[in-house]
């Protein structure tokens, strides 16, 4: 084994990495939000019904409202110049937090009337979505042809492709084999819904499976070009971990391509299911409001 070309694999962290770390933060800054306002709810600094509160809810109201903007912008024509996609999302993103939570501070848990507590429940809802929303949208967002163009420099660079004489792993064919029988069996499944479902809820756990075993599997080539070339346990070590990598980073890289299809369909279904809940929350939000000034 080549440990100068094994080493070019060392680089930077995956984007399934980096992408998981990304959603840690913002599922840890979302959790962190929740424990703050129930920290300043229980500290007794106002009531849900005094000047601080009406103006909380106001902001936060008015940041929710500018979030129909957002779609507003992919529809109407006069708005599909305003800006780039990728700051209105982030808006979008940034406002369907701190709204919601305004909100939530405003009601300091705690639910006064029932067109109160529809709108609370439908905000938390639409949050709650628009969460799930967001994790499937990062993985579309690519699109299929960038997602394969990654694919096929990783293969490339990995000697995977038909014209390589030699690949990276060639010392240990058992797991060229079980490389190659993943990507066949995952690129070539089936597009009905029930596939889609699997590979978006099941495939990362045999991705997951299939990396242990490989890794496994390259143990005893590895001692034995460590005997060979009479390797000492920290090389040994340092290539174990670079060839481990390399598996972990193609099947990443499987499981993205595999992947995209399901989630763009289950993304269409995720807007059927999401806007009726838009509509509710915007409908007990404007009773609830009128029914704040009316009485």
């Amino acid at each position: 084994m080549n440990a100068a070309v094994i080493e070019e694999e060392q680089g930077p962290r995956s984007r399934t990495t980096e992408r998981g770390s990304r959603d840690a933060w913002l599922y840890l800054l979302m959790f962190g939000l929740i424990g703050l306002a129930w920290v300043i709810s229980q500290a007794g600094l106002f009531k849900s019904g005094d000047d601080i509160s009406y103006w909380m809810a106001v902001v936060g109201g008015v940041m929710m409202t500018v979030l129909l903007l957002y779609p507003a912008r992919k529809y109407i024509r006069v708005m599909r110049n305003l800006g780039r996609v990728k700051w209105w999302f982030w808006m979008h993103m940034l406002f369907g937090l701190f709204g919601p939570w305004l909100i939530l501070v405003h009601s300091t848990f705690r639910i006064g009337s029932l067109n109160a507590g529809v709108a609370l429940f439908s905000m938390v809802i639409v949050v709650a979505s628009g969460i799930v929303g967001r994790f499937i949208y990062v993985r579309v967002h690519r699109g299929l042809h960038g997602e394969k163009t990654s694919f096929q420099e990783l293969r490339s660079r990995a000697g995977f492709v038909e014209n390589e004489t030699r690949s990276k792993l060639a010392f240990a064919p058992d797991v060229e084999a079980r490389l190659a029988a993943f990507e066949q069996r995952e690129l070539a499944a089936g597009k009905g819904l029930l596939t889609h479902l699997r590979q978006a809820c099941w495939l990362p756990v045999q991705q997951w499976v299939a990396v242990r075993q490989c890794r496994q599997a390259l143990e005893a080539p590895l001692h034995k070009l460590a005997t060979e070339g009479q390797w000492s346990d920290e090389e040994l070590a340092r290539r174990r971990r670079l060839a481990g990598k390399l598996v972990q980073r193609y099947l990443e890289a499987v499981v993205r391509v595999a992947q995209f299809t399901a989630y763009e369909r289950i993304f269409a279904l995720w807007h059927v299911a999401h806007l009726p809940f838009v509509f509710l929350l915007v409908a007990s939000a404007v009773v609830h409001v009128v029914a704040v000034h009316a009485y």
